[in-house]
Protein backbone atom coordinates (compact mmCIF):
# COMPACT_ATOMS: atom_id res chain seq x y z
CA UNK A 1 0.00 0.00 0.00
CA UNK A 2 1.49 3.66 -0.85
CA UNK A 3 2.17 5.99 2.31
CA UNK A 4 0.35 9.12 2.95
CA UNK A 5 2.11 11.87 1.55
CA UNK A 6 1.83 15.02 3.43
CA UNK A 7 3.38 18.55 1.79
CA UNK A 8 3.62 20.71 4.70
CA UNK A 9 2.76 24.47 3.81
CA UNK A 10 2.73 24.62 0.18
CA UNK A 11 3.30 27.52 -1.68
CA UNK A 12 0.37 29.78 -2.79
CA UNK A 13 1.55 29.11 -6.06
CA UNK A 14 1.28 25.74 -6.17
CA UNK A 15 -2.15 25.46 -4.10
CA UNK A 16 -3.09 27.91 -6.89
CA UNK A 17 -2.14 25.32 -10.10
CA UNK A 18 -3.94 22.49 -8.37
CA UNK A 19 -6.82 24.52 -8.01
CA UNK A 20 -6.68 24.12 -4.30
CA UNK A 21 -9.19 26.93 -3.41
CA UNK A 22 -11.82 25.61 -6.26
CA UNK A 23 -12.25 22.36 -4.44
CA UNK A 24 -15.02 21.32 -2.18
CA UNK A 25 -14.54 22.51 1.71
CA UNK A 26 -15.30 18.95 4.23
CA UNK A 27 -15.37 19.82 7.55
CA UNK A 28 -15.54 17.66 10.91
CA UNK A 29 -16.01 18.16 14.31
CA UNK A 30 -13.29 16.49 16.94
CA UNK A 31 -14.46 12.79 16.67
CA UNK A 32 -12.60 9.22 16.20
CA UNK A 33 -13.68 7.34 13.27
CA UNK A 34 -13.04 4.77 10.48
CA UNK A 35 -12.58 5.42 6.79
CA UNK A 36 -11.78 3.74 3.56
CA UNK A 37 -10.81 5.42 0.49
CA UNK A 38 -12.20 3.95 -2.29
CA UNK A 39 -9.76 6.46 -4.76
CA UNK A 40 -7.58 8.96 -4.33
CA UNK A 41 -8.04 11.80 -2.27
CA UNK A 42 -5.62 15.21 -2.03
CA UNK A 43 -6.90 17.60 -0.05
CA UNK A 44 -5.60 20.87 1.55
CA UNK A 45 -6.32 21.43 5.61
CA UNK A 46 -7.30 24.56 6.32
CA UNK A 47 -7.98 24.43 10.38
CA UNK A 48 -7.53 21.64 12.44
CA UNK A 49 -5.66 18.70 14.04
CA UNK A 50 -5.81 14.83 13.56
CA UNK A 51 -4.11 12.29 13.55
CA UNK A 52 -4.12 9.52 10.37
CA UNK A 53 -3.31 5.72 11.17
CA UNK A 54 -3.33 3.76 8.76
CA UNK A 55 -4.29 -0.42 9.38
CA UNK A 56 -0.79 -1.39 7.98
CA UNK A 57 1.08 2.14 9.23
CA UNK A 58 2.50 3.95 11.82
CA UNK A 59 0.06 7.22 12.74
CA UNK A 60 0.42 10.15 11.08
CA UNK A 61 -0.41 14.00 12.47
CA UNK A 62 -1.77 16.44 10.16
CA UNK A 63 -2.59 19.81 10.86
CA UNK A 64 -3.78 23.46 9.63
CA UNK A 65 -1.49 24.26 6.12
CA UNK A 66 -0.98 20.27 5.50
CA UNK A 67 -1.30 19.63 1.65
CA UNK A 68 -1.81 15.48 1.89
CA UNK A 69 -2.31 12.49 -0.57
CA UNK A 70 -4.61 9.32 0.82
CA UNK A 71 -4.00 6.70 -1.97
CA UNK A 72 -6.73 4.85 -3.20
CA UNK A 73 -7.62 1.78 -1.17
CA UNK A 74 -6.09 2.63 1.91
CA UNK A 75 -8.11 1.96 5.03
CA UNK A 76 -7.51 4.11 8.49
CA UNK A 77 -8.53 5.28 11.62
CA UNK A 78 -8.98 9.14 11.80
CA UNK A 79 -8.84 11.09 15.49
CA UNK A 80 -9.75 14.42 14.76
CA UNK A 81 -8.35 16.43 17.51
CA UNK A 82 -9.18 19.96 16.91
CA UNK A 83 -12.40 20.72 14.80
CA UNK A 84 -11.01 20.67 10.95
CA UNK A 85 -11.90 22.36 7.62
CA UNK A 86 -10.18 21.17 4.55
CA UNK A 87 -10.66 21.65 0.64
CA UNK A 88 -10.62 18.16 -0.83
CA UNK A 89 -10.28 16.57 -4.56
CA UNK A 90 -11.30 12.84 -5.23
CA UNK A 91 -9.82 10.67 -8.00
Amino acid sequence: MLPIMVEQNPSKERLATLGVFDWPIWSCEVSDFTWSYDQREVCYLLEGRVVVTPGDGAPVELFAGDLVVFPAGMSCQWEVEKPVRKHYRLG
